[in-house]
Protein backbone atom coordinates (compact mmCIF):
# COMPACT_ATOMS: atom_id res chain seq x y z
CA UNK A 1 0.00 0.00 0.00
CA UNK A 2 1.89 3.46 -1.08
CA UNK A 3 2.25 5.70 1.82
CA UNK A 4 1.83 9.16 0.73
CA UNK A 5 2.71 12.67 3.23
CA UNK A 6 0.89 15.67 3.57
CA UNK A 7 2.75 19.19 2.87
CA UNK A 8 2.54 20.09 6.95
CA UNK A 9 3.94 16.42 7.36
CA UNK A 10 7.15 17.09 5.49
CA UNK A 11 7.37 20.02 6.97
CA UNK A 12 6.91 18.18 9.95
CA UNK A 13 10.39 16.53 9.68
CA UNK A 14 12.89 17.67 11.08
CA UNK A 15 15.94 19.12 9.92
CA UNK A 16 19.66 18.67 11.07
CA UNK A 17 21.67 22.05 11.85
CA UNK A 18 24.87 22.93 10.17
CA UNK A 19 27.82 21.79 12.87
CA UNK A 20 29.05 25.02 15.23
CA UNK A 21 32.24 24.19 13.55
CA UNK A 22 31.26 25.04 9.95
CA UNK A 23 29.12 28.26 11.47
CA UNK A 24 32.19 29.89 13.20
CA UNK A 25 34.39 29.24 10.13
CA UNK A 26 32.14 30.81 7.86
CA UNK A 27 31.76 33.43 10.05
CA UNK A 28 35.58 34.10 10.60
CA UNK A 29 35.79 33.89 6.78
CA UNK A 30 33.32 36.71 6.61
CA UNK A 31 35.37 39.02 8.92
CA UNK A 32 38.45 38.17 7.94
CA UNK A 33 38.34 38.94 4.38
CA UNK A 34 37.73 42.33 4.50
CA UNK A 35 40.93 42.49 6.82
CA UNK A 36 43.23 40.70 4.53
CA UNK A 37 41.51 43.07 1.47
CA UNK A 38 42.77 46.27 3.54
CA UNK A 39 46.02 44.44 4.12
CA UNK A 40 46.59 43.73 0.47
CA UNK A 41 45.88 47.73 -0.56
CA UNK A 42 48.37 49.09 2.16
CA UNK A 43 50.81 46.19 1.56
CA UNK A 44 51.00 47.22 -2.42
CA UNK A 45 50.53 51.05 -1.63
CA UNK A 46 53.71 50.47 0.81
CA UNK A 47 55.63 48.46 -2.07
CA UNK A 48 55.07 51.19 -4.56
CA UNK A 49 56.30 53.87 -2.01
CA UNK A 50 59.53 51.70 -1.42
CA UNK A 51 59.88 51.28 -4.88
CA UNK A 52 59.31 55.24 -5.52
CA UNK A 53 61.94 55.64 -3.28
CA UNK A 54 64.67 53.17 -4.75
CA UNK A 55 64.07 54.80 -7.36
CA UNK A 56 64.79 58.52 -6.48
CA UNK A 57 67.52 57.50 -4.56
CA UNK A 58 69.45 56.37 -7.78
CA UNK A 59 67.88 58.78 -9.46
CA UNK A 60 69.70 61.37 -7.51
CA UNK A 61 73.22 59.52 -6.94
CA UNK A 62 73.01 59.37 -10.59
CA UNK A 63 72.33 63.30 -10.84
CA UNK A 64 75.36 63.47 -8.73
CA UNK A 65 77.71 61.60 -10.18
CA UNK A 66 77.18 63.38 -13.59
CA UNK A 67 77.45 66.99 -11.83
CA UNK A 68 80.99 65.52 -9.91
CA UNK A 69 82.19 64.26 -13.25
CA UNK A 70 81.41 67.77 -14.93
CA UNK A 71 82.75 69.29 -12.38
CA UNK A 72 85.68 67.38 -12.63
CA UNK A 73 85.97 68.68 -15.82
CA UNK A 74 86.29 71.86 -15.82
CA UNK A 75 89.70 72.54 -14.29
CA UNK A 76 91.27 69.49 -16.58
CA UNK A 77 90.09 71.35 -19.57
CA UNK A 78 91.50 74.78 -17.65
CA UNK A 79 95.02 73.35 -16.95
CA UNK A 80 95.63 71.78 -20.42
CA UNK A 81 94.72 74.93 -22.17
CA UNK A 82 97.11 77.08 -19.66
CA UNK A 83 99.78 74.54 -20.27
CA UNK A 84 99.33 75.52 -23.97
CA UNK A 85 98.96 79.52 -23.72
CA UNK A 86 102.11 79.16 -21.55
CA UNK A 87 104.03 77.78 -24.21
CA UNK A 88 103.53 80.85 -25.99
CA UNK A 89 104.25 83.41 -23.54
CA UNK A 90 107.91 83.75 -24.69
CA UNK A 91 107.88 82.82 -28.18
CA UNK A 92 105.03 85.22 -29.13
CA UNK A 93 103.73 87.14 -26.21
CA UNK A 94 100.89 88.43 -28.53
CA UNK A 95 99.29 85.80 -29.17
CA UNK A 96 99.52 84.37 -25.74
CA UNK A 97 97.74 87.33 -25.06
CA UNK A 98 94.57 86.54 -27.81
CA UNK A 99 94.72 83.33 -26.46
CA UNK A 100 94.30 84.13 -22.87
CA UNK A 101 91.14 86.39 -24.06
CA UNK A 102 89.21 83.90 -26.43
CA UNK A 103 90.17 81.51 -23.08
CA UNK A 104 87.97 83.32 -21.13
CA UNK A 105 85.15 82.99 -23.04
CA UNK A 106 85.64 79.01 -23.49
CA UNK A 107 85.84 79.18 -19.69
CA UNK A 108 82.53 81.10 -19.76
CA UNK A 109 80.49 78.47 -22.12
CA UNK A 110 82.07 75.86 -19.62
CA UNK A 111 80.95 77.48 -16.91
CA UNK A 112 77.49 77.86 -17.95
CA UNK A 113 76.74 74.63 -19.76
CA UNK A 114 78.09 72.82 -16.66
CA UNK A 115 75.09 73.82 -14.60
CA UNK A 116 72.83 72.82 -17.41
CA UNK A 117 71.52 69.15 -18.01
CA UNK A 118 71.26 69.90 -22.00
CA UNK A 119 72.71 72.54 -24.37
CA UNK A 120 72.07 73.39 -28.03
CA UNK A 121 74.39 71.36 -30.33
CA UNK A 122 74.68 74.57 -32.30
CA UNK A 123 76.06 75.68 -28.92
CA UNK A 124 78.65 73.11 -28.47
CA UNK A 125 79.83 73.13 -32.02
CA UNK A 126 80.23 76.77 -32.05
CA UNK A 127 82.43 75.85 -28.16
CA UNK A 128 84.34 73.24 -30.28
CA UNK A 129 85.17 75.87 -33.08
CA UNK A 130 86.62 78.58 -30.73
CA UNK A 131 88.58 75.70 -29.02
CA UNK A 132 89.97 74.58 -32.01
CA UNK A 133 90.68 78.01 -33.11
CA UNK A 134 92.19 78.77 -29.94
CA UNK A 135 94.67 75.76 -30.51
CA UNK A 136 95.41 76.58 -33.98
CA UNK A 137 97.40 80.06 -32.57
CA UNK A 138 100.19 77.81 -31.29
CA UNK A 139 100.49 75.43 -34.26
CA UNK A 140 103.33 75.44 -37.04
CA UNK A 141 103.33 75.11 -40.55
CA UNK A 142 103.93 71.23 -40.08
CA UNK A 143 100.19 70.74 -38.87
CA UNK A 144 97.18 70.74 -41.19
CA UNK A 145 93.89 71.00 -39.09
CA UNK A 146 90.83 70.03 -41.02
CA UNK A 147 87.47 71.21 -39.56
CA UNK A 148 83.55 69.61 -41.08
CA UNK A 149 81.03 70.58 -39.47
CA UNK A 150 77.50 71.19 -40.40
CA UNK A 151 76.28 74.87 -41.89
CA UNK A 152 73.10 74.32 -41.10
CA UNK A 153 72.15 72.69 -37.63
CA UNK A 154 69.13 71.72 -36.40
CA UNK A 155 67.45 72.53 -32.99
CA UNK A 156 69.04 69.40 -31.37
CA UNK A 157 69.50 69.01 -27.49
CA UNK A 158 72.10 67.07 -26.02
CA UNK A 159 74.36 66.48 -22.53
CA UNK A 160 77.13 69.04 -22.64
CA UNK A 161 80.72 68.60 -23.18
CA UNK A 162 80.49 65.38 -24.74
CA UNK A 163 83.33 66.65 -27.28
CA UNK A 164 85.58 68.33 -26.16
CA UNK A 165 87.43 65.78 -24.84
CA UNK A 166 88.01 64.03 -27.80
CA UNK A 167 89.23 67.34 -29.72
CA UNK A 168 91.83 67.76 -26.94
CA UNK A 169 93.07 64.29 -27.11
CA UNK A 170 93.45 65.12 -30.62
CA UNK A 171 95.58 67.62 -30.41
CA UNK A 172 97.40 66.28 -27.04
CA UNK A 173 98.45 62.96 -29.43
CA UNK A 174 98.44 63.98 -32.84
CA UNK A 175 100.68 67.35 -32.90
CA UNK A 176 104.55 66.32 -33.63
CA UNK A 177 107.07 69.59 -33.88
CA UNK A 178 109.21 67.94 -36.56
CA UNK A 179 106.72 65.41 -38.70
CA UNK A 180 104.30 66.48 -40.86
CA UNK A 181 101.16 66.40 -38.78
CA UNK A 182 97.22 65.80 -39.14
CA UNK A 183 94.03 66.32 -37.33
CA UNK A 184 90.45 65.72 -38.76
CA UNK A 185 87.24 66.67 -36.93
CA UNK A 186 83.91 65.81 -38.52
CA UNK A 187 80.23 66.00 -37.34
CA UNK A 188 77.22 63.94 -39.09
CA UNK A 189 73.55 63.82 -38.01
CA UNK A 190 71.50 61.70 -39.28
CA UNK A 191 67.74 60.57 -38.37
CA UNK A 192 68.44 59.39 -35.38
CA UNK A 193 72.40 59.75 -34.28
CA UNK A 194 74.90 62.47 -33.65
CA UNK A 195 77.85 60.96 -35.58
CA UNK A 196 81.54 62.53 -33.92
CA UNK A 197 84.43 61.43 -35.41
CA UNK A 198 88.21 62.88 -35.05
CA UNK A 199 91.55 61.44 -36.55
CA UNK A 200 94.96 62.64 -35.48
CA UNK A 201 98.53 61.62 -36.83
CA UNK A 202 99.52 58.64 -34.34
CA UNK A 203 102.43 60.04 -32.26
CA UNK A 204 102.96 58.11 -28.69
CA UNK A 205 103.46 60.79 -25.84
CA UNK A 206 106.45 60.20 -24.21
CA UNK A 207 106.64 58.80 -20.70
CA UNK A 208 108.30 62.64 -19.42
CA UNK A 209 105.08 64.83 -21.51
CA UNK A 210 103.38 65.03 -18.14
CA UNK A 211 100.50 68.48 -20.29
CA UNK A 212 97.49 65.70 -19.14
CA UNK A 213 97.00 62.47 -17.22
CA UNK A 214 94.27 61.22 -19.34
CA UNK A 215 91.15 62.11 -17.29
CA UNK A 216 89.05 63.53 -19.95
CA UNK A 217 88.62 60.65 -21.80
CA UNK A 218 88.04 58.43 -18.86
CA UNK A 219 85.41 61.18 -17.63
CA UNK A 220 83.90 60.76 -20.90
CA UNK A 221 83.28 56.96 -20.94
CA UNK A 222 81.74 57.35 -17.30
CA UNK A 223 79.29 60.44 -18.35
CA UNK A 224 78.50 58.17 -21.77
CA UNK A 225 77.83 55.42 -19.71
CA UNK A 226 75.60 56.85 -17.04
CA UNK A 227 73.56 59.25 -19.74
CA UNK A 228 73.15 56.71 -22.56
CA UNK A 229 73.50 53.37 -20.94
CA UNK A 230 73.58 51.21 -24.02
CA UNK A 231 72.30 53.39 -26.16
CA UNK A 232 75.95 54.39 -27.45
CA UNK A 233 78.88 53.36 -29.31
CA UNK A 234 82.13 54.80 -29.00
CA UNK A 235 85.07 53.32 -30.40
CA UNK A 236 89.20 54.23 -30.84
CA UNK A 237 92.33 52.99 -32.28
CA UNK A 238 94.47 52.97 -35.02
CA UNK A 239 93.07 52.43 -38.40
CA UNK A 240 95.79 53.96 -41.84
CA UNK A 241 98.40 55.08 -39.34
CA UNK A 242 96.17 57.14 -38.00
CA UNK A 243 94.24 57.23 -34.46
CA UNK A 244 90.86 57.52 -34.72
CA UNK A 245 87.80 58.06 -32.17
CA UNK A 246 84.45 57.28 -33.58
CA UNK A 247 81.13 58.34 -31.02
CA UNK A 248 77.38 58.05 -31.73
CA UNK A 249 74.94 59.23 -30.16
CA UNK A 250 71.15 59.04 -30.13
CA UNK A 251 70.18 62.41 -30.63
CA UNK A 252 66.65 62.22 -28.70
CA UNK A 253 67.90 61.27 -25.32
CA UNK A 254 66.22 64.59 -24.13
CA UNK A 255 62.81 63.15 -25.18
Amino acid sequence: MPLFFSERAVDSIPKEAPPMEFVKLIDFLINIVPVVFAIGILSSREVARVRLLEKETVNTKLQSDLNYLKYQLQPHFFFNSLNNIYSLVDLDPDKAKESLHSLSKLMRYLLRSSEKEFVSLKGEIDFLEKYIELMEIRLQDNVKVQVKFPSNIPDIKLPPLLFISIVENAFKHGVSAKAESNIFFDLKIDYGHILFEAKNSNFAKNQQDLSGSGIGIENLRKRLFLLYGNHFTYFSGVENDQFVVRLMLRRDLEQ
